[in-house]
């Protein structure tokens, strides 16, 4: 696991140790304050622990002040180009600012930024994309690289650093995952700030989250990345879900119950999806850290399924219900179902 500098954003702690926390993005008109604290509310419900919203004015700007007093989760600020709207976002209440110090312009305006940030104590987000590294670097590496992205990265850290704040989170997102995943692992050795993780511009929900799954998880499991987002097309309460699933899969997380269950093949007797989603769905406001198996056949489990907490596994018009490996009840599939979520509730 990555070592890397406790840094606040609002309440909640990023890096040094702490969870990997759940991020998304509203896709409101931050102007538009109801509606926004409107989709923030449904994000928190879902699980989101922090939100950014974009700021590309200055009434959007002026907005966080109400936004935030309607929210209970840290509010940052997508600042791109103009230094003076994240001064103004910082003013009105911001927790995070997410800049790219490439963008904003040179070290004055960057300053400027810095010191509004230091004197309402708060994290600037460094986030460098693929699709904005400067010219220098572009022709430095004849075009974008995973070197060129970790450098830049490195770069606008140190000219923050250079001000006298050190308050930073950084960011490094491309949508090909072998060169984020390579930009990371450059960049790991070189800085102690905490990453912000993710597949820029992944595409909708088909595409999006087979290609974070696979790029976030492999940065996961090398032990990077200390806040993330899932980017996908569309209402961003599923990124928040797929987050969720992403951490749980990768152990670094918990988020109810850990479900396992066999992909079926000929032994299989019964509508196993059609079950193992109705157990899933009457089960998915339990916040127990459990696993629990829907298994096919008696070749599955328990035996296969032998570590879960309890389980079902389905025979010719009979079921056995489980718990840590041992048959304690074999009833028809009705009942053996209402027998297992009796189990769940009692565990």
């Amino acid at each position: 696991m990555r070592n890397s500098l406790k840094v606040m954003c609002g309440n909640v702690q990023i890096g040094g140790g702490a969870p990997v926390s759940i991020q998304s993005m509203t896709n409101t008109k931050t102007e538009q304050a109801d509606k926004t604290v409107e989709q923030i509310l449904r994000l928190e419900e879902a699980g989101c622990e922090i939100i950014r919203a974009a700021v590309p004015d200055i009434k959007s700007a002026l907005a966080f002040e109400h936004i935030k007093s309607k929210i209970h989760i840290p509010l940052v600020a997508d600042i791109h180009f103009d230094y003076r709207l994240a001064v103004a976002a910082i003013e009105s209440g911001a927790d995070k600012v997410r800049i790219n110090p490439g963008n904003i312009g040179d070290d004055d305006r960057l300053y400027k930024v810095v010191d509004s940030a230091k004197k309402h104590d708060i994290p600037i987000r460094v986030g460098i994309n693929s699709g904005s590294l400067e010219k220098s670097i572009l022709e430095k590496y004849n075009g974008v690289t995973a070197e060129g992205l970790a450098e830049s990265a490195l770069n606008n850290i140190n000219r923050i650093k250079k001000m006298d704040y050190d308050n930073i989170v950084v960011s490094i997102k491309s949508s090909d995952i072998q060169m984020n995943y390579d930009a990371h692992r450059i960049l790991a050795d070189k800085t102690d700030c905490p990453f912000h993780i993710g597949i820029t511009e992944s595409g909708t929900v088909n595409s999006g989250k087979t290609k974070s799954a696979a790029g976030l998880g492999a940065l996961l499991l090398s032990g990077i990345g200390d806040t993330l987002r899932v980017s996908l097309t569309g209402d961003p309460v599923r990124e928040v879900r797929y987050a969720k699933d992403i951490l749980k899969a990768c152990g670094k997380r918990q988020f109810g119950i850990n479900f396992i269950s066999c992909p079926t093949c000929g032994r299989t007797r019964v509508d196993l999806e059609k079950i193992a989603m109705k157990i899933e769905e009457l089960t998915a406001d339990k916040g127990k850290n459990i696993t629990v198996a829907i298994m096919g056949c008696e070749v599955n489990g328990p035996g296969e399924a032998r570590e879960a907490d309890c389980g079902i596994a389905f025979g010719k018009d009979r079921a056995a219900v489980f718990r840590k490996g041992e048959i304690f009840a074999t009833e028809n599939t009705e009942n053996a179902v209402k027998t297992l979520l009796e189990v769940i509730d009692k565990i």
